[in-house]
């Protein structure tokens, strides 16, 4: 069975990330998306929210699991027996950062390969970071992120 997990923070989970998700359930067996808990931020929603939100829009692709992890990213991987580490690139300038991480993930442990795939261009400027924003000053979130977590979004951006 080929398993690839698809780390990162998604706060919150947009629809480059959701493209990304649904492209990769259908080259691998499973995709385990790995939502990683960051001591060092304080995020807009927290760890068992951004698993929530995450279950709720891929609810209809029958090969995705979402689960929390802290730690290395190797050991999540070794839990679940995957060797793909699925990443995806907005632009060339996300390149170099997450270059240098799959060949420390490969360093930490050599069956660890990683498995670039380009956003669709559709999603190429779509960050979480640009989303909270967006929604700190009223602006539209249609087209952004699923229409189904748009009310969790502006409700968390509300209460701050």
């Amino acid at each position: 069975m080929k398993i690839a997990v698809y780390p990162g923070s998604f706060d919150p989970v947009t629809l480059g990330h959701l493209d990304v998700i649904a492209r990769g359930s259908k080259v691998f067996d499973k995709v385990i998306v790995g939502v990683l808990v960051n001591v060092d931020k304080k995020g807009l929603f927290n760890i068992e929210e951004r698993v929530e939100l995450i279950k709720r829009v891929t609810k209809n692709l029958p090969n995705v699991e979402v689960v929390s992890f802290e730690g290395l990213l190797v050991d999540l991987m070794r839990e679940y027996s995957a060797h793909v580490i699925l990443k995806g690139l907005r632009a060339f300038s996300d390149f170099e950062y997450e270059f240098q991480m799959a060949l420390m993930n490969n360093k930490l442990d050599p069956e660890v390969e990683t498995l670039f795939m380009m956003t669709s261009a559709d999603y190429s400027y779509l960050s979480s970071s640009a989303v909270k924003q967006v929604a700190k000053f009223g602006g539209i979130l249609k087209g952004l992120v699923p229409d189904e977590i748009i009310p969790d979004i502006t409700r968390k951006i509300n209460e701050k």
